[in-house]
């Protein structure tokens, strides 16, 4: 490991935001040393890399910790100056109790910040979620910004979106009482698009996989805010070196707000070769609902429908100098990774 860069802790570093972010560290002068729960999976990790166009990993190293223990975590910020948090327990969607989706996450992120103070780390950068914003607020009228957080009082609120409330609350909690100087900043992206490079990609990508693979007859009438994932890279780098990151949430958006079948509509512009498979028309509400209460992937779906979701990136832009490329782009181009990699079934 080279002795004169500086190192930055990633956790989770096979995850789909956090390889974009190694690439955009190792790209930029850094050291990095990935978190991984496994050291098996160091050679999908170095492919994942290649296919975004790193060639030289000899400033990249790996230790194998888990957010669900103590082991290591020690070890894995000894020497470093900064740490970016993107790992966070999957959304499980057989869950029995919500506390198996919200007490991992919460624990996970208080490890990451005991052991970054412990070691006299200068920042931690916390990869949130949108899900921690706009929860909960009924009647809502204009964008959502920083200053707003997910309200854990409404009813419905799922429990992937409680966990990322309450844990980056425990986060801004812990920096405040027990962070000894320690710096906290958070990016909270909306749907995350852009090149996946391997077959482990975000749960956002999914839903561009099922419209190409013609499982999805009709689209819910959900709107969402996209975002590229080389962006959000971008994004947690600017709040990781820059001094008036310190102690600030940043929302990573577009600021645009698309439909499922707007979204389906790029698809069939970009790629006429799947257009057969791509829905035409919307599904009713009731529909939606009624089929969320026999299948468990359609649940979080059900409590999107019909909420209002703009979001402002005011912030970012002015603060940190950050421009995202249009959701379009973004949507573009995670179909077309998918397609190069054959993970999109055959539409013959």
């Amino acid at each position: 490991m080279p002795k004169d860069k500086e190192l930055v802790v990633v956790t989770g570093g096979s995850g789909f935001i956090a390889s974009h972010i190694i690439i955009k560290l190792l790209k930029q002068g850094f050291a990095v040393r990935a978190t991984v729960r496994s050291l098996a999976k160091t050679d999908l990790i170095k492919r994942m890399l290649t296919n975004g166009g790193v060639q030289d990993f000899s400033a990249l190293s790996f230790i194998e910790t888990d957010l669900t223990r103590d082991q290591n975590w020690e070890q894995a910020m000894a020497g470093a100056t900064y740490a970016i948090h993107p790992a966070s327990p999957t959304p499980t969607l057989n869950f029995k109790k919500e506390e198996e989706m919200i007490r991992p996450a919460i624990d996970g992120v208080l490890r990451v910040l005991k052991a970054a103070r412990d070691h006299q780390l200068k920042r931690v950068v916390l990869t949130s979620a949108y899900g921690a914003i706009f929860a909960g607020h009924k009647n809502r009228t204009t964008p959502y910004t920083e200053e707003d957080w997910s309200d854990l009082s409404a009813k419905n609120i799922h429990p992937y979106q409680k966990s990322k409330t309450l844990s980056e609350k425990a986060a801004w909690k812990f920096i405040q009482e027990e962070g000894n100087g320690l710096e906290l900043a958070t990016v909270n992206p909306v749907s995350v698009m852009g090149p996946v490079l391997s077959s482990d990609y975000s749960h956002s990508n999914i839903q561009i996989q099922n419209l190409l693979e013609g499982k999805v007859p009709a689209a819910p009438k959900v709107d969402s805010g996209y975002v590229d994932v080389r962006d959000v890279a971008d994004l947690h780098l600017l709040a990781m070196t820059s001094p008036q990151a310190a102690g600030q949430r940043f929302l990573a958006t577009t600021g645009e707000t698309l439909s499922m079948l707007e979204v389906a509509n790029i698809l069939r512009e970009a790629f006429p070769a799947y257009a057969d498979k791509l829905p035409t028309k919307e599904l009713p509400n009731a529909v939606i609902k009624a089929i969320a209460l026999t299948n468990p992937m359609m649940k979080m779906v059900a409590l999107l429908v019909g909420t209002y979701a703009q979001t402002s990136n005011a912030k970012a832009v002015r603060m940190l100098g950050w421009h995202p490329i249009p959701a379009k782009d973004a949507i573009i181009a995670t179909a077309q990774s998918m397609i190069d990699l054959g993970l999109v079934k055959s539409n013959k």
